[in-house]
């Protein structure tokens, strides 16, 4: 049967081979066997249950947590004449019936449903009649309590596949999962003896960096002009940063648009549209956008906050490079990001356990924001990833090209103080006790008196601060997991005070961007054009990696043109003449 599907693969999606991992997770599906896949953003998770949909009898279930996220989808499968539809809310009741009669009907392979559907009496009784071979739960981790975006309705899919008349082969995917949330995926899905893929969590073609004292508005508006003509998001903390930052694209001229809970539905679906349209090229949004919108083209992804864990930062930051071309994953980091994230688990965490256990994750990407080690080494290792190299030379500390500094004799100092204040306190006051300040609590508790005090009187608290975060974040101190972190020594710093090893440090630096060929820019121009004509988005008719392909290759004829990624035998016939022709007339000058 996989040959079947290798031949759908270059008919339908218009790809010779299958992306790393696709091959497996498809073959188990294939074989009748409950599979969990966790893939990166950008892997191709979606092709894994599309494609064994078409080969499987009956219909596709497919559950996912977003009405955009549906309609992208679908409108991508319907575009290379897949049958597939979705039933969500946004659909009057009529359209409803007429869908679900279509799918009686036969006439769809797959139905994209949200989970909270499934707990209608309505919807169960209509699903009863059809002949369901395969359930493809997408955004599984959405089921775990220990999971960055827990969906209780997630929790109501095993019991909705445990009433139909044939359990179907279950498919669970999801890009990101830690080690506990696999093992939920598991069980609260009721999966059966499952087949568990994980492909890897590297999206090599991804740069990260972290930059911190930035002026972020300063850094936002020099950032878009530079990269005036690429397509990018940049991510707020709370809609009022939104709007601010929005309203500051505007009035500088650039086409910026936003997205965030406070618009209405109707607001926020037309922002959406323009951005997949490529009408505006920025959209400026709150965590509340991106999850599902397959946009293939953007290039860069900006943090104007610290997300509150790594979960949704490399979820956010996979949203660029989904063609696999560069993408630029930029965090500007600030110390109230801190206190606004606490602030934000507060208000939104109630149980005591779940909230201790945000305020973990929050440290650990308090710590990604002050390594001075490998970043992409940092998040692989964070997802349970063996890393045998830590020098990525794609992220903005291994590409720093200044020397490693030894600061042992700082790190002693630090390390001191939290020993002589007796591993009780937090950052901002050991900090207070180095700097020498004048504090009612550092004199309160006789911290004057140390001989660690005063010992950084020249430096600004902030530096003292960064310096000890630094520390934390390669293990040389630890935090206690509480809403006041109390700082502890680690076994290395121990060493360290006992003069047995040594601790060194780099400085993070900005990397630049490439600009596009002309030939890239028109045939960028020709795409709007066709999306525009036959009301699409632009991504769905080429992938930025089809027409950088297209670029280099120079296709003259039909057969060269089938030898490109992503040109299938329909969207060969449907567009394969225009960009020869804008190729040839490229090459004629």
């Amino acid at each position: 049967m996989m040959e079947r599907a290798q031949q759908l693969l270059k008919q339908y999606y218009g790809y010779d081979q299958f992306r790393p991992g696709q091959a497996k997770v498809i073959t188990s599906l294939l074989e009748q066997k409950d599979t969990v896949a966790i893939m990166p953003t950008g892997a191709g998770k979606s092709l894994c249950f599309q494609l064994p949909a078409l080969l499987l009898p009956g219909v596709t279930v497919v559950i996912s947590p977003l009405i955009s996220l549906m309609k992208d989808q679908v409108d991508s499968l319907n575009n290379q004449e897949i049958p597939a539809t979705f039933i969500n809310s946004s659909l009057a009741l009529s359209e409803v019936n007429r869908r679900l009669y279509n799918v009686r009907a036969g006439r769809y392979k797959l139905i994209y449903v949200a989970p909270e559907r499934l707990e209608t009496e309505f919807f169960q009784s209509a699903l009863q009649e059809l002949p369901i071979s395969m359930v493809a739960i997408d955004e599984a981790h959405c089921v775990s309590q220990w999971g960055h975006d827990f969906r209780p309705s997630y929790r109501s899919v095993s019991t909705f596949i445990a009433g139909l008349p044939v359990r179907p082969v279950i498919g669970a995917f999801t890009a990101t999962a830690t080690p506990e949330v696999k093992a939920d995926i598991c069980q609260l899905l009721s999966l059966e003896q499952p087949d568990v893929h994980v492909t890897g969590f590297d999206r090599k073609n991804l740069s990260f960096a972290v930059l911190r004292g930035e002026n972020k508005q300063d850094f936002i508006i020099n950032y878009v002009k530079a990269n005036s003509k690429q397509t990018g998001i940049i991510y707020a903390a709370t809609r009022r940063e939104v709007d601010s930052i929005y309203d500051l694209l505007r009035k500088k001229g650039f086409a910026a648009g936003r997205y965030h809970a406070g618009l209405s539905d109707n607001e926020r679906k037309n922002e959406q549209e323009k951005f997949i349209y490529d009408d505006v090229q920025v959209m400026v949004a709150t965590n509340a956008f991106g999850m599902g919108i397959d946009k293939s083209n953007v290039r860069y992804v900006l943090h104007y906050n610290m997300p509150r864990n790594m979960e949704s930062y490399y979820q956010e930051a996979g949203r660029s490079g989904r063609d696999g071309l560069p993408g630029e994953c930029i965090l500007l980091y600030g110390a109230q990001d801190v206190m606004l994230q606490k602030f934000l688990i507060d208000k939104s965490v109630e149980a005591p356990q779940r909230k201790q256990h945000e305020l973990g994750k929050l440290q650990d990407m308090v710590d990604y924001c002050h390594t001075p080690e490998c970043l992409r080494y940092y998040i692989l290792r964070y997802f349970g990833e063996r890393v045998t190299d830590d020098d990525c030379g794609n992220c903005g500390n291994c590409n720093d090209d200044s020397e490693r500094v030894d600061i042992t004799i700082d790190a002693q100092k630090v390390f001191s103080c939290v020993y002589r204040m007796r591993e009780r306190f937090g950052i901002a006051l050991v900090a207070e006790v180095l700097k020498g300040s004048k504090n009612k609590k550092v004199l309160q508790f006789g911290f004057d008196q140390l001989p660690t005090y005063g010992l950084f009187a020249e430096r600004t608290l902030q530096d003292i601060k960064t310096l000890i975060q630094r520390l934390v974040a390669t293990d040389y101190l630890a935090l206690t997991e509480s809403e006041y972190p109390v700082v502890k020594l680690a076994p290395p710093a121990i060493a360290v005070l006992k003069n047995q090893s040594k601790v060194w440090q780099k400085v993070v630096v900005q990397q630049q961007r490439q600009a596009d060929d002309s030939l890239f820019e028109s045939l960028r121009q020709l795409r709007r054009q066709i999306a525009e004509r036959d009301n699409v988005p632009p991504y769905v008719v080429f992938a930025d990696s089809t027409l950088k392909e297209l670029s280099e290759q120079c296709p003259v004829d039909e057969p060269q043109l089938r030898l490109i990624k992503g040109i299938g035998e329909v969207k060969l016939k449907k567009y394969g003449a225009e960009f020869l022709n804008v190729i040839r007339q490229h090459q004629l000058g």
